[in-house]
């Protein structure tokens, strides 16, 4: 398990310093100079002065790769830089939009997991009945529809015809319900489909058949199903962690919810790079992390996943 561990951790470097890369040729990439931008935000009359003095401060009237050497050592201490549009620090700013994010994102996952294994069971329980038809009725039609018109759909029926929750900010505990039900929903409908998928195959198996025959209780019977159809299912969890987190984009600025997809949009608006840089390269890198750490956690429960390094 080390070994398998250590390597796994070895493979990831090469791809954290392309992650890095990408992430820092996002300025060269525009074909707007940063240091014009940086004056303009800042209502300043770009002159061929003014323009020279910010490319100094900015340090890019370095070379290259001298700079991106720069840019990956302040990084790994968390220093991004500042903001164009306030001079703050840019690990400040997504510091401070971060939790907002945490706790939607959390709200969510806690929606999902309960929501996707009630409806699971159900359909597994009843299979091939009304409420197993009704249930896969929901989820196809959750599917297919975009998430925007989701939450544009929850603001108009419970904030408008309803007035039951706000449709917009965090004034209180329940403003977090609507964009938390807008972005758990896509998800709810992708897990009830592979849970239950899983659940009606391994229902079929011989495990079952001999445990009925030795006379088990129904309910558990249907725990060790369930426990068998749950590996792909936390795998697939496991990689929704960070798209929870990277996915608000739309979410928050539907809700006009104060967390880092809000504040990315809002940086694109301003042109703001070392902002768009720096959530750029730390949603890869949650991303890496969280996929490295779902294979550990299933290299821990299926020994095979080891054989194969």
């Amino acid at each position: 398990m080390k070994r398998y561990i250590t390597k796994r951790i070895i493979s990831i470097i090469p791809l954290l310093i392309g992650i890095s890369f990408l992430a820092f040729i996002l300025i060269n990439l525009s074909e707007s100079d940063p240091a014009e931008v940086a004056l303009r935000v800042n209502e300043i009359t770009p002159t061929e002065t003014a323009v020279a003095e910010m490319r100094e401060e900015l340090g890019l009237d370095k070379p290259f790769f001298e700079r991106y050497i720069t840019w990956v050592t302040s990084s790994i201490k968390g220093d991004f830089g500042n903001s164009f549009v306030n001079n703050k620090p840019v690990i400040e700013e997504i510091g401070q939009a971060l939790p907002a994010t945490l706790m939607l994102a959390l709200v969510a996952f806690v929606m999902i997991v309960f929501i996707s294994v009630s409806a699971s069971i159900l359909c597994t329980i009843y299979e091939g009945s009304i409420i197993d038809r009704t249930i896969r009725g929901f989820v196809f039609i959750a599917e297919a529809m975009p998430g925007y018109w989701i939450g544009l759909l929850l603001i108009w029926f419970f904030s408008i015809k309803l007035n039951l929750l706000p449709t917009s900010g965090m004034s209180s505990w329940t403003s977090v319900i609507l964009p938390a039900v807008t972005l758990a929903f896509a998800y709810i409908s992708t897990y009830v489909r592979l849970i239950r998928n899983n659940m009606v195959q391994n229902k079929n198996e011989n495990f079952v058949l001999y445990a009925k025959a030795r006379g088990m209780k129904e309910g558990i019977i249907l725990k060790r199903i369930f426990k068998n159809s749950l590996q792909s299912a936390i795998t697939a969890l496991g990689m929704s962690i960070p798209k929870l987190i990277a996915g608000t984009v739309i979410v928050e600025n539907i809700f006009a919810w104060p967390g880092i997809g809000r504040l990315s949009v809002t940086a694109i608006f301003n042109y703001d790079y070392p902002v768009i840089q720096a959530y750029v390269f730390l949603m890869a890198v949650l991303f890496v992390i969280c996929n490295l750490l779902v294979d550990i956690v299933t290299a821990i429960f299926d020994p095979r996943m080891r054989k194969e390094v």
